[in-house]
């Protein structure tokens, strides 16, 4: 059966958003404990380019079901875990690239939601569960998005310009002791890296 992507995030409703991130089933990860440890021989590069033995990876569902077997342990360390052995991959910056944003707000409560469709085709709703994180400097900042088992997802370019221009939307910087700052799912996130 071929893979259907998503529809574009810009077309969906809050409802429509919140049912692509819930739908994909992934495997247990967390309950396994595999006897066996080894090396893939894989890497991610910093633009989340997949290699295996230096040669990319080029069918994007064999990246998807890579990626739905990733976890980063407490040490940083990057491992492909299936319920028999976990190997461990190189992973240059972060193992995933969000590639797009769109600004919803909950009809409950009013508050917004920041979701962010990942180059998997993943959906992750920001907010407690998966916290906003920048590093990097004030000139060149790095923003980071919690995922799922340790995993993060950097923003690329130009998910990174609509993070700011929202903010700027919402709240101006001089508006904010601290610098930009941004809210989804009734958390707030500084845009601006810690000195």
């Amino acid at each position: 059966m071929p893979y259907e992507p998503p529809p574009e995030l810009a077309g969906l409703s809050l409802s429509e958003i919140a049912a692509l991130a819930q739908s994909r089933r992934l495997p247990p990860l967390d309950q396994w404990n595999p006897a066996h440890s080894g090396e893939s021989h894989m890497r991610i590069t910093a633009d989340g380019g997949w290699l295996h033995e230096g040669s990319p990876i080029t069918r994007p569902a064999m990246v998807r079901a890579f990626a739905s077997l990733l976890l980063r342990d407490a040490d940083g360390q990057h491992w492909l875990v299936t319920p028999h052995e976990r190997l461990a991959i190189a992973v240059d910056d972060a193992a995933l690239v969000a590639i797009d944003m769109e600004v919803r707000h909950d009809p409950t409560n009013g508050q917004a939601v920041l979701a962010f469709r990942l180059n998997t085709d993943d959906v992750v709703l920001c907010g407690p569960d998966h916290p906003l994180r920048v590093a990097g400097t004030a000139e060149l900042p790095a923003f980071y998005l919690a995922v799922r088992h340790g995993i993060e997802a950097r923003l690329n370019r130009s998910t990174y310009g609509q993070l700011i221009a929202h903010a700027l939307e919402v709240s101006p910087a001089a508006d904010q002791p601290h610098g930009l700052m941004v809210e989804s799912r009734g958390a707030r996130f500084p845009l601006v890296p810690a000195p």
